[in-house]
């Protein structure tokens, strides 16, 4: 498995959004979306605010695999992989990025904790 260099980690952890789009089956690209990231233990971590029925969440789930761009970056091919093995410290990233109010609120519900994933480059 490959992984990100401390630079990507370190620039995904500034980056205030990033965008994310499953993998069709030729290879291409779906939509990119913008969501909300966090890193936690040196792991890219992301969820869908509105659980398994999210548009992007539902592509990119379709077979785990897919594209992240942030910043200036082209998009890159990752693999996600379903991990609520730290679901408390990712919540507790996630309003320490992004703060208290409606939208932290939903990202770090229980319906989008049923959406963790682990995000690497593949």
């Amino acid at each position: 498995m490959a992984e990100w260099t401390p630079q990507e980690l370190a620039e995904l952890e500034r980056a205030n959004e990033t965008q994310v789009a499953g993998r069709r089956v030729d290879g291409s690209s779906r939509t990119l979306t913008i969501v909300w990231q966090v890193v936690v233990d040196g792991i890219l971590y992301l969820r869908s605010a509105r659980g398994v029925d999210g548009q992007w969440y539902r592509g990119v789930a379709r077979n785990y695999e897919g594209f992240l761009q942030w910043g200036r970056n082209e998009p890159r091919p990752v693999t996600f992989t379903l991990d609520d093995s730290r679901d408390a410290a990712i919540d507790a990233a996630y309003t320490a990025k992004y703060g208290r109010g409606p939208a932290t609120d939903a990202i770090t519900s229980a319906i989008s904790n049923a959406t963790t994933m682990r995000v690497d480059p593949r």
